[in-house]
Formats: C-alpha cells, structure tokens, sequence
C-alpha cells in the first residue's frame, strides 16, 4: 500500500530488528481487535487500537533514527497498518457501529489500489508506490474515525452528528483518494 515506504538501494533486510519486532507485533494485534469488537469490548478495543498507533509512531521514528529501517520493515509496516485498518472497518460494520457501505467502499478502494498495482507490474510496468497528499488525509481521517466510533461505542457515548460527519468525510476522502491514483496512473501512461 502506498504509504512513503521505500526499499532502495542500500536498504537493509535484516529481520529482528527493533522497529520491526514492534510492528510485527501490532499485525498481531489483528485478531486479538477483531475478537473484542465482536465480543463488544469496545473500551479494550479503543486501548489496543491506540496502543496500536502509538507503537507506529514508535516503530517509525526508531527507523529514521537508526538511519531510514530496512526493507522487511518497508513492507511489514504498510501491512500490519492495512491489516487492522480494514479489520476494524470491517468489523465495525459487522457489528453495526459503522455503515457497510463505508466498510465497503474503504476495503474496495484498497483492492483497486493493490489490484492495479499487481496488474501493472505483471504487464511489465514500473509502478512507483508514493503517497499522495489526499491519501496521507484520507488515511487519517480513517484511522480519527475508527478511534472516534470505539471510543463512543465503549464509553457509551452519543454523539450522532459528530458520527455521521465523520462518516461522510471519511466516504469523501476515501473516493477522492482512490480517483486519485487511477488519475495519476492512468496520466502516467
């Protein structure tokens, strides 16, 4: 998934390092966030999604620091997010908390990214993974949206405009990013 990741040359592919102990961890997290949305632990599920992007900005800054992580990381970062972003749209929809169609539109978007990525490559297309700016917003205001709907869910707290503007915002911004990168790589060819 685009996400500013880049493997180049020089790029390490050492396997145990810190910063992807810490993000091999929170991929590990997916099932655990599953269980307690659909199990209703809400308030547990909001904890575990921060602790989640508190270990990414943690993983992340251990890697510019120890001069710019390594491959493994490169790729094992962008899953791990993915992995539990979709999770949780997912199984919020399941359970109700969020709309389907969000879920829906939120998981469709990615398959078209990857899909014409994978695509792409198999023609024999050298396909540059770079985030754009609509998708660095669009991923945020998924990631504020999925926090917003655990914590009110867990807390049980109403907040039904906040809710359905966020939802809607996330819908926006989650189509301008997929017309985005069709757009870019379409005017590339």
């Amino acid at each position: 998934m685009p996400d500013g990741s880049q493997i180049g040359p020089g790029t390490s592919t050492a396997l145990l390092t810190l910063p992807n102990v810490i993000t091999f961890a929170r991929l590990c997290t997916v099932p655990l966030a599953f269980w307690l949305v659909v199990e209703h632990r809400f308030v547990l599920a909001f904890y575990l999604f921060l602790a989640a992007g508190l270990s990414d900005a943690i993983d992340g800054w251990l890697a510019r620091r120890n001069g710019g992580g390594n491959s493994v990381g490169a790729l094992l970062d962008p899953v791990a997010d993915k992995s539990l972003l979709v999770t949780m749209y997912v199984t919020l929809a399941t359970v109700r908390v969020l709309p389907d169609w969000l879920a829906i539109l939120v998981v469709f978007r990615d398959i078209v990214i990857v899909g014409g990525i994978v695509v792409l490559s198999l023609l024999g297309h050298l396909v540059p993974i770079r985030p754009l700016l609509i998708s660095k917003i669009n991923t945020a205001l998924q990631i504020a949206l999925v926090a917003l709907a655990l914590l009110l869910s867990g807390f049980g707290l109403a907040a039904p405009v906040l809710m359905t503007a966020s939802v809607w915002i996330v819908a926006t911004t989650t189509l301008a990013s997929g017309a985005a990168y069709v757009w870019v790589t379409v005017r590339r060819r």
